[in-house]
């Protein structure tokens, strides 16, 4: 059984994965850039998530409105664990002045249905979205048609098969520093 709060993700040794989803206009010029570019907001918080399955489940399998392209961004560990750095947890009253914030869900599984641990989103504050988008992310790999086809095969019952669909995430290793500032267990 997975730790309480847990890191888990798809990674290497110099890459992190992150999930997020977005509307048609903003995915299609990233995609084309190879980065975030307008109509990208360099001006509010960002939220990533290494966990595609949380992803999922916030964005109705990309079925909501203004979210209905997933993106897998490989980013840099070094950015990762600079935003981690800099992280305050919501829970914490400094915040408001944190320039990165740290939020902990319950984790989901393939149904929706919510696990006994918890999945981190990290908040990318206006301050480092641009190191963000020029500094760390390392590629971009479009996944809505994965995604929808995960959907279907979950809808239709034939959760085996979507299980093999999903990326290989498994627990991050944090420098126990970090892993304190998140409160990951």
């Amino acid at each position: 059984m997975p730790a309480l709060r847990q890191v888990r993700a798809d990674f290497d040794a110099t890459t992190i994965v992150v999930y997020q989803a977005y509307p048609r206009a903003v995915a299609d010029a990233a995609l084309a850039a190879g980065t975030f570019v307008a109509p990208f907001s360099f001006a509010r918080m960002t939220w990533i998530k290494p966990s595609l399955l949380w992803l999922m489940h916030r964005s109705n399998w990309g079925r909501k409105a203004g979210q209905e392209r997933i993106l897998a961004v490989r980013i840099s560990r070094a950015g990762w664990e600079r935003a981690l750095s800099e992280a305050v947890l919501t829970s914490d009253p400094a915040l408001a002045r944190a320039r990165v914030h740290v939020q902990w869900d319950p984790e989901r599984s393939l149904r929706g249905a919510a696990l006994n641990h918890y999945s981190i989103q990290v908040g990318v504050g206006r301050e480092l979205i641009g190191a963000y988008a020029t500094e760390w992310v390392v590629g971009l790999t479009d996944l809505t048609p994965v995604v929808r086809k995960m959907a279907t095969l979950v809808q239709t019952g034939r959760t085996a098969e979507a299980q093999r669909l999903l990326p290989p995430e498994r627990p991050f290793p944090l420098d126990p520093r970090l892993a304190r500032r998140i409160d990951a267990s």
